[in-house]
């Protein structure tokens, strides 16, 4: 992982607006109209419904969709008690995860009261605002009194996470790793070091999926917690054993689970050795677990093990469930968020790490073919069926408990309606950051004088994205640098025209003659074209000195991309490659073809470009709906454009009959499911929702998500190429710093994918 500099992490959180957070308007508000339906004298109708019915307030406010995440700042992370408004920054933090994981507004609320009675009459009286809340960084034994009392005196869900987040994820893992090692769970004995709240949560838990009480052992920082000790408060005699053992090296022979919520290194590999065959050894103290990776590896081959951290396997990690928990309960209105919808969020985690991980998944973590076993007991967090699986099963749980007041009675709308509401772009770029940090390539930046493509190679190696190879002269780079403070450490720059190079631009020129020696292109040729930077960084790809390319910002794409069809050429079984943007909406996750490449696509190209746009979008773990469109609909138009794709439709439908794919048809058929099956019910499209729209030429293509982008509708990702042999992306003049690191995670994620069909075509 990157170091963190203090300076970093104070200018994310001021720069721009200060913090993480905004509040922005759901309903327009451009009129005189608007703004007295959106207050006087329009809103006293829904204040006098809601006056008469309480319940409706889930219909005319955002209270259905709204938590509170709230602190009184006495113990913040590893922190302390800093204070309420010292713990603002981590629970604006907070409220984003809720946003961008499952789609959930939040108002963080900074309650500077530690008397606990006080701080509860505080929570009830604002309580009407919420749909629920999360209660957070409250600390020990007073949290206990906090949360059960709020639970008891409200009417809405209520949770601490730092309780009972950690204890449905370990749950969860401890269920698989129990079924790994061949284990009853109402057998095993289990060892707890640390008496805090979630360690108390979690062995509550633990106890409700079978763990019998009489097999738990429980240490704190005095040793074990036995009935001898007088200084127990209530929360530690529940688990105070009789046993006669005083320390934690005792309680562990023998054991088959170890939990750890306490601090670094108090583990030993002695002490894992000691413990019973196929232990189990959860070492969540954070940043450092109770035991290192390592020295628990090392100590036995049959040990399953977890950590809190996200650089090994197995990491028990909160976002797995409280996003997706408030979720299910705010969907059905819940009242509470009971042990039934706990044990629920543990099943379904538990049982989606032993489906088979989507590839989008699998190549963030080097293309490693996940499955279920002592390295993956947990599914990873960026896995996007999290949220439709864990909100579902909870949702479910309120409805079967009874605490829910509305029921959802289609399930397979729910989740279509989950999946519509989250964006995915930025889900979508964390994974592939992950990725590319766990396997970084060689990046070649064609233009490294460009300022903006300067600094995004030098945020890239920061970031440990890749290995940056700088195409320029080395005085001209540093003068940049200099000026704009950008650092040049570790980047690797290559002066092509400078006469150490010639050897390299004589051995490049050689391979470029002898490849293209029936087309024209003689050897002095190609020896003259090794000043160019983009055939010189496009050659050093081919060569394999170099895995990935990026230029644009001073070149013609239209140029760049006919280099790079002569130099590295387009896959086999096509004929064409082309490009494709992700664009995410407040309507869904939407992938638009082709947006760079091909000017005026005949038919046969437009088969080529949704071939690849269809492989494309299910390595992004989507299931691609997809509608070919034009200015006319199934033929009304039988001559241009709308004919090509005709044509085209006709083939695919022919050769393709499992590819969910129809048209041509105008945009407002394609994304309009009712119109469009009310008015065409013969299309193979009927009741789906369409995601992947393949456009009849590149001016459409370009025009529509640049629209989208331009207007405030959506973000994207991309340009992604798809259909050639080697890694080489494009980008344009007007790109931004962000843009091309955006690029440059997406090119290093096609290296690491070609690199694996590479070595599988082996």
């Amino acid at each position: 992982m990157a170091k963190i500099t203090k300076e970093e992490a104070l200018q994310y959180h001021a720069q721009g607006k200060p913090g993480k957070i905004e509040v922005i308007p759901t309903k327009p508000y451009s009129t005189q109209h608007d703004l007295s339906l959106a207050y006087s004298p329009g809103v006293a109708e829904p204040c006098l419904e809601i006056e008469k019915n309480p319940q409706t307030a889930y219909d005319y406010t955002a209270k259905g969709n709204l938590v509170a995440v709230i602190s009184n700042g006495t113990a913040v992370l590893g922190l302390g008690d800093i204070g309420a408004l010292a713990g603002k920054p981590v629970m604006e933090g907070k409220g984003l995860l809720f946003k961008i994981f499952a789609g959930i507004d939040v108002f963080d609320i900074e309650v500077d009261e530690k008397d606990p009675e006080k701080f509860i009459q505080t929570v009830k009286a604002i309580a009407p605002t919420f749909g629920g809340i999360n209660l957070e960084d409250i600390k020990a034994p007073e949290c206990f009194e906090i949360e059960n009392r709020l639970k008891a005196e409200l009417d809405i869900p209520v949770m601490h996470d730092d309780q009972h987040g950690t204890a449905i994820i370990s749950g969860a893992g401890l269920l698989n790793a129990l079924e790994i090692a061949g284990k009853k769970i109402e057998d095993v004995k289990v060892v707890v070091n640390g008496a805090g709240a979630s360690a108390s949560s979690c062995t509550r838990l633990y106890m409700m999926l079978g763990v019998k009480k009489e097999n738990v052992v429980m240490c704190d920082s005095k040793g074990v917690i036995t009935t001898r000790r007088t200084d127990l408060n209530e929360s530690k005699k529940f688990f105070a054993t009789d046993r006669n053992i005083t320390t934690l090296a005792e309680a562990l022979v023998g054991a088959d689970v170890f939990l750890g919520l306490s601090v670094a290194n108090v583990l030993t590999q002695d002490m894992v050795r000691s413990m019973n065959a196929n232990p189990i050894v959860f070492a969540l103290a954070n940043p450092n677990p109770e035991i290192s990776f390592d020295d628990a590896k090392a100590s036995r081959d049959d040990l399953i093990f977890a950590t809190g951290r996200s650089d090994y396997p197995n990491q028990i990690n909160n976002v797995l469930g409280f996003p997706y928990i408030f979720r299910g309960a705010l969907d059905v209105s819940a009242k509470s968020i009971n042990e039934e919808m706990k044990l629920a969020a543990v099943k379904a985690i538990a049982a989606l790490a032993k489906e088979a991980v989507p590839d989008v998944v699998n190549a963030a973590y080097r293309l490693k073919r996940m499955s279920f076993g002592r390295e993956y007991i947990l599914p990873k967090a960026l896995d996007p069926r999290l949220l439709t699986r864990v909100s579902s099963a909870v949702a479910k749980a309120a409805i079967a408990s009874g605490v829910a007041r509305k029921e959802i009675t289609d399930w397979e709308g729910y989740e279509n309606h989950l999946r519509e509401m989250m964006g995915y772009d930025n889900k979508l770029m964390r994974c592939f950051m992950d990725m590319a940090k766990a396997n970084p390539k060689r990046v070649v930046f064609a233009e490294a004088n460009h300022i903006n493509m300067l600094k995004a190679a030098a945020q890239a190696k920061a970031e440990g994205i890749c290995q940056p190879v700088l195409l320029g002269n080395e005085e001209r780079l540093a003068r940049i640098a200099r000026e704009e403070n950008i650092s040049l450490e570790g980047l690797e720059i290559v002066n092509l025209r400078h006469d150490r190079e010639a050897k390299r631009r004589s051995r490049y020129a050689h391979l470029l003659s002898e490849k293209k020696a029936r087309e024209g292109f003689t050897l002095d040729e190609a020896h003259e074209k090794m000043f160019d930077r983009n055939y010189f960084g496009m050659m050093m790809v081919a060569a394999g000195d170099a895995d990935a390319f990026i230029t644009g910002v001073y070149s013609r794409y239209s140029e760049t991309t006919k280099l790079a069809e002569q130099i590295i050429g387009i896959r086999p079984s096509y004929k064409h490659f082309g490009a494709m943007h992700i664009v995410s909406t407040k309507k869904g996750t939407f992938f638009i073809a082709d947006t760079l490449i091909n000017r005026h696509p005949s038919t046969e190209v437009l088969i080529d470009i949704a071939r690849l746009t269809h492989d494309a979008v299910k390595f992004f773990a989507h299931d691609p709906v997809m509608a070919m469109v034009s200015y006319s609909n199934f033929g009304s138009d039988k001559q241009g454009s709308p004919l090509k794709v005709h044509e085209a439709i006709d083939y695919l439908h022919a050769a393709y009959p499992d590819m969910v794919i129809d048209g041509e048809m105008q945009i407002n058929f394609a994304l309009d499911k009712k119109l469009r099956d009310d008015t065409y019910p013969f299309t193979r499209l009927v009741g789906k929702d369409v995601n992947t729209l393949v456009f009849p030429n590149l001016s459409s293509a370009n025009s529509a998500y640049k629209l989208l982008l331009e207007m405030g509708v959506g973000e994207t990702i991309g340009p992604i190429q798809m259909g050639l042999n080697k890694p080489v992306h494009f980008t344009d003049v007007a790109s931004t710093t962000r843009d091309i690191f955006n690029l440059t995670v997406i090119a290093v994620v096609d290296a690491i994918v070609q690199e694996q069909i590479e070595k599988e075509d082996k």
